[in-house]
């Protein structure tokens, strides 16, 4: 019997509040004051592709306070299911300061409830009815989220389920880069959708690596697919064993702010991918959705009903 995945994407790890410098600043340090935005990239990947249409699930855990409360009724807006959130009676939700930067943007992360994800958050029945398992490398920095979305990983991989994930590696939030790397293999082992930026892969193997470098780690422990972006350069794709598809960036005449343009960009493979478009034309439409992202200062704009449209 063929089950009905009704879910398009299943997202697991961080919602929280992200606090986002007003003006333009290169660090914290110099940042005076801040606005205050949704959070957490499966969050705002879950977002955007509930946004465009998909049927979106959220696994996360927040305080039950009143940024718990922002974060939910952001979430309701979007008709995202929100069923396996936990809000927690004693734990405050996590915050990040952010600088609004035209680069990678400098921050300070004080993590409270997001890392607090709990097997029975994610029955088999939900991942059953997923047709993507969507993480990443913050969600998989600290226990118990660590060990729960690995194993779950595992569970929805052995349901038919495919994998995906964000190595937004970032140093500080780890114990150290050798636990990173060990937490990475294993989820690669499962064959998911890997999207990784120049920046996350000199902080990770802490110099810089030939791009063909790069793409062989990767498939080397049991990844097909691997997207590389490269900022203002564009995207490199490589599947194992074919070329490589190397595409130039949207150009953009203003950058507002760099802060979740790589969400805006996975968000906009992962609905192609969903619609079972041909991979040159996901990163197509990754390339226009992330284009929209720097022109903008926290969400997408409303017209990014532009990007389903043409499909």
């Amino acid at each position: 019997m063929k089950i009905n995945k009704q879910i398009d994407i299943l997202c697991v790890g961080e919602a929280l509040v992200d606090f986002i410098g007003h003006l333009q600043s290169n660090s914290i340090s110099e940042t005076r004051d801040y606005h205050r935005y949704l959070g957490g990239s499966p969050t705002n990947l879950a977002m955007n592709v509930a946004r465009l249409g998909l049927n979106t699930a959220l696994v996360a855990s927040i305080g039950d306070d009143g940024f718990g409360e922002y974060i939910m009724k952001r979430l309701n807006e979007v008709n995202i299911n929100t069923d396996n959130i936990k809000r927690k009676k004693i734990i405050p939700t996590s915050t990040i300061f952010v600088s609004r930067s035209l680069s990678t943007p400098d921050f300070i992360a004080y993590r409270k409830a997001d890392y607090h994800i709990t097997k029975k958050q994610i029955p088999s029945s939900i991942l059953a009815q997923a047709k993507i398992f969507h993480t990443t490398c913050f969600a998989l920095s600290k226990n118990p989220a660590q060990s729960t979305i690995l194993k779950k990983a595992e569970d929805a991989f052995n349901l038919g389920c495919k994998l995906s994930i964000d190595i937004n590696y970032a140093r500080k939030l780890w114990n150290s880069q050798k636990e990173a790397l060990k937490v990475i293999k294993t989820y690669c082992k499962f064959n998911p959708l890997v999207k990784i930026s120049e920046d996350d892969m000199l902080r990770l193997f802490e110099k810089k690596l030939k791009h063909e470098k790069i793409f062989e780690f990767f498939h080397n422990h049991g990844v097909e697919t691997v997207c590389l972006t490269l900022g203002s350069k564009g995207v490199k794709l490589s599947r194992k064993g074919e070329n490589i598809i190397d595409l130039p960036a949207i150009k953009v005449e203003k950058v507002r702010d760099t802060t979740g343009a790589g969400d805006a960009f996975w968000s906009g493979f992962l609905f192609a991918y969903i619609k079972e478009k041909p991979v040159e034309e996901c990163l197509k439409v990754a390339l226009q959705l992330a284009s929209l992202k720097l022109q903008n200062v926290g969400r997408l704009p409303d017209n990014i009903n532009v990007v389903s449209n043409l499909l």
